[in-house]
């Protein structure tokens, strides 16, 4: 195991730390922390396209909501977004909350709320959860404390931006994955004005290509990405790209939850992810038997018999829902950090994603 992961981690790309520092904080005004204030600092605009998960061939009741993706759409105020992008670039989270992998030289989790309040209280006010559930289809909160605002982020230099923009038809596509969580949320963090690509591609039910336009400054996606196999393209001609992705769940115990870890434990503090996924799970499975044993006293009362089929049905898919659990709990020393698995796609799906004659490829507008 210990030359595998040796293997695994002498591959990560190169983490640029400092230069990103640099160039973010040299473009932007510092401003004074403030609360998050909804009236404020929401700017929604509806998405003007919602895509159902049969729109792209998927069955409806593949994952928990009929909703696969939706457009880009207005989330957050220029305000808010200067906020966040001020917290993310503190000191202290880029030394304490950076991570790296096979697929990403630079990445921050975990920051929130301890270094970042305002991002914190941004993503579970009630005004932003009810209209990230609206666009979903079904009532969410956030994953965990812990999957709060990851931040995926790249900064170039002008004469890679050029060259960027000199090959922009040579772009090479990796990365191809499905989430660990049920919903994400994609928030842009960055000024996109002179940017081409960057849109978010989709393997459809019928294993064609769809690509979905990425958002603006400010504007966020919506995406039912564990069920989804997809990929974010590359980006050229922008010299940065910060975007923010926050992981949702059903707020209902009862709600079907498979979450999977395996795209998160190589770039995570165990220990936090392991609590916040162990914590939700344990209040599920709370409330699914205190309902069970409530309905079975209320039929007990009514002097009816005893329901063995159903309670058996129970106790089935109780153990699954451990057996789940345990399975996603990986032991520690198992876990190659930096290293992510990738989805094997065929090759005609990449071929599709490169041919760039628009007659040949599916995509959404």
């Amino acid at each position: 195991m210990a030359a595998v992961a040796t293997q695994h981690v002498a591959a990560l790309p190169r983490a640029t730390f400092k230069p990103i520092i640099e160039h973010a904080t040299a473009h932007q005004q510092i401003q004074a922390a403030v609360k998050f204030d909804p009236k404020q600092h929401l700017a929604f605009t509806p998405p003007s396209q919602i895509l159902m998960m049969k729109d792209i061939g998927y069955r409806e009741d593949t994952g928990i909501s009929p909703v696969a993706v939706s457009q880009p759409f207005q989330l957050f105020s220029p305000e808010a977004i200067q906020q966040m992008r001020q917290e993310i670039f503190k000191k202290e989270v880029m030394e304490n909350c950076s991570f790296r992998s096979n697929l990403a030289a630079c990445q921050l989790r975990g920051y929130a709320p301890k270094y970042a309040p305002f991002t914190h209280d941004a993503w579970h006010s009630p005004e932003t959860l009810a209209i990230i559930s609206k666009i979903a289809g079904v009532d969410l909160v956030p994953w965990s404390e812990y999957e709060v605002a990851h931040i995926n982020f790249s900064v170039k230099t002008d004469e890679q931006t050029e060259a960027e923009l000199a090959t922009i038809n040579k772009q090479k596509l990796v990365g191809w994955h499905t989430d660990s969580y049920p919903f994400v949320c994609v928030l842009m963090l960055s000024d996109c004005t002179n940017m081409v690509g960057g849109e978010t591609a989709l393997r459809t039910g019928n294993g064609e290509v769809m690509k979905v336009r990425g958002p603006q400054e400010g504007c966020a996606v919506i995406m039912q990405g564990r069920y989804i196999t997809h990929q974010a393209l590359r980006a050229l001609g922008a010299k940065e790209r910060i975007t923010a992705v926050t992981s949702f769940r059903p707020r209902s115990p009862y709600a079907k939850d498979d979450t999977e870890l395996r795209t998160v434990r190589p770039i995570s503090d165990l220990s936090e992810l392991y609590y916040g996924f162990a914590e939700y799970r344990l209040e599920m499975l709370e409330e699914r038997l205190r309902k069970e044993r409530k309905e079975m006293m209320a039929r007990r009362r009514a002097r009816k018999k005893f329901d063995t089929e159903g309670h058996k049905t129970f106790l089935k898919d109780s153990h699954a829902f451990l057996q789940h659990t345990d399975c996603e709990l990986v032991d520690n020393d198992k876990v190659v950090a930096g290293f992510i698995e990738e989805v094997d796609i065929p090759n005609v799906i990449v071929d599709a994603l490169e041919e760039t004659r628009p007659n040949k490829r599916a995509r959404a507008e």
